[in-house]
């Protein structure tokens, strides 16, 4: 997509930026019109998210044949269901016909049918009925199917990508799984536990910017620093995803929750996934969480958390893994990303300097620049 000339005037750097600069030791950070423009959030819907991958949910949330969920990217409103033959499809939730959205929520049917018209659609998205067309002269059902999206299974979540075209999500993470693997060894046995939800006042980039660094943790996550050994805290960039891993403490009983040793022994496995989710793996019982930061307008973003546990069950250790990251990290987080979003607006700022050092440290934000780069590419901004 070429950016009109409006939005070419907001990409393009002015006289007092600094041209971002792919080398992250020498680079500064975008400028902060990028978090607040209208017009650069517009932009980001083509060019960033309706041409790569999203998390939507988990197999578990459609474990029967006929049963659905719905799920949004943007402006595009989606349904996953499990069709008859137990094939999992993802359809643009719209009818047909007059372009009445089909489904709310999540549930099960033995039809899909608009709530205006009654057109009826089967779980393969193929146009059953159709009141009165019989009596429509060369009306054809078969040109009236749903109009699927790409959908592919990921360590049991549920991937979406309105790009027919889209590289694979297996292709385009590479290594990512065997990752999760290691460290979640039993990650097939999750199911669906618990989402938890959060309304942000911040641009979506500010929350992926400050998940992807710890140089803010000691200072602001006290009980986070006692979950895991800040030492070993390595943050590894791919192309498109991030790792950030730390071993676990010499002690299990920490400030943030405690737990007993699962099959791998460590403190905290994070994952970024380009563009907008992250993956948590906390050490103890089997347990992996979904973070993914939708936004919903330049400055406002709205959080979800899904957790998966063995048989989609929350014992003790992990409620009050859960309870952490709801009442403590995530409101720690988000007080600290709403008053920077704040301060992109003041007069006194423009663009800061990543603190990158040679070593990749627990204290560099390598992978801060990692992502602001694939932005910036995406968006068809200057970089040198």
């Amino acid at each position: 997509m070429t950016p009109d000339p409006d939005i070419k005037a907001v990409l393009h750097y002015r006289e007092s930026d600094q041209v971002f600069n792919t080398d992250p030791e020498q680079s500064f950070t975008m400028p902060a019109r990028y978090y607040h423009s209208p017009d650069v959030f517009e932009l980001e819907k083509e060019a960033i998210f309706y041409k790569t991958w999203h998390y939507a949910g988990h197999v578990s949330q459609i474990a029967k044949p006929r049963e659905f969920f719905t799920t949004q990217i943007h402006q595009q409103n989606l349904f996953i269901a499990r069709g008859e033959d137990a094939e999992i499809r993802g359809f643009y939730n719209v009818c047909a016909h007059r372009g009445h959205e089909l489904l709310q929520g999540k549930g099960r049917r033995n039809l899909i049918t608009c709530p205006y018209h009654a057109w009826s659609y089967d779980f393969a998205g193929n146009l059953v009925a159709a009141r009165n067309s019989d009596n429509v002269a060369g009306f054809n059902k078969c040109e009236f199917s749903l109009r699927q999206v790409r959908v592919e299974i990921f360590c049991g979540l549920i991937m979406v990508n309105l790009d027919p075209d889209a590289t694979p999500f297996a292709e385009t993470f590479a290594g990512l799984e065997s990752e999760i693997r290691h460290y979640l060894p039993d990650v097939d046995a999750l199911a669906f536990a618990q989402r938890d939800r959060f309304e942000v006042a911040c641009n979506w980039k500010v929350l992926i910017d400050n998940f992807l660094e710890c140089y803010h943790c000691q200072t602001a996550h006290k009980d986070f620093v006692d979950l895991v050994d800040m030492n070993s805290y390595k943050t590894i960039t791919h192309r498109y995803y991030s790792s950030q891993c730390a071993a676990a403490p010499r002690t299990t009983d920490s400030s943030a929750f405690s737990f007993e040793p699962g099959d791998v022994d460590f403190g905290y496995a994070g994952f970024f996934v380009w563009p907008n989710f992250t993956i948590w793996i906390y050490p103890g019982e089997a347990n992996l969480s979904v973070l993914q930061m939708n936004p919903a307008a330049p400055e406002q973003t709205l959080e979800y958390q899904d957790w998966f546990t063995t048989g989609g069950e929350m014992s003790s250790q992990l409620k009050e893994a859960a309870d952490y990251q709801r009442d403590i990290l995530q409101p720690e987080d988000i007080g600290l990303c709403e008053s920077v979003q704040k301060g992109l607006h003041s007069k006194g700022y423009n663009q800061g300097r990543f603190i990158v050092d040679s070593g990749r440290t627990e204290l560099s934000e390598h992978a801060v620049h990692h992502f602001q780069r694939m932005v910036v590419e995406a968006l068809g901004a200057e970089i040198k």
